[in-house]
């Protein structure tokens, strides 16, 4: 089990850009894939974007792709989600989790630990 920490939110005008941070607690974190969600309200919850233990191998919905990049750093147990180019329909609370093992996988229902989550708001 790993800890979830979100940051780096707030309230960006479109086109503008955001770095969310997700710290992990624990020294097995590279051994977990990490996700980022969404969920707007009134809306599913949705996988944004994945990664693997090493980081070699990422996953981005269609959504974001070319805007939004997934990496992280395992020697500070850390995931990160850039986001540029940001549009209203961006807007939600953010969260990320994370998934033992290898796999990317998409369903939420695999994921075990969450965190909080981040508020991202985009005024157009």
């Amino acid at each position: 089990q790993v800890q979830l920490v979100e940051s780096g939110g707030g309230l960006v005008q479109a086109g503008g850009s955001l770095r969310l941070s997700c710290a992990a607690s624990g020294r097995t974190f590279s051994t977990y894939t990490v996700g980022w969600f969404r969920q707007a309200p009134g809306k599913e919850r949705t996988l944004v974007a994945a990664i693997s233990q090493s980081g070699s191998r990422t996953w981005h919905a269609d959504s974001v792709k070319g805007r939004f990049t997934i990496s992280r750093n395992n020697a500070n147990n850390t995931v990160y989600l850039q986001m540029n180019s940001l549009k209203p329909e961006d807007t939600a609370l953010y969260y990320c989790a994370a998934n033992y093992g290898d796999l990317i996988v998409l369903s939420q229902r695999t994921y075990a630990d969450w965190g909080q989550g981040t508020q991202v708001t985009v005024s157009s």
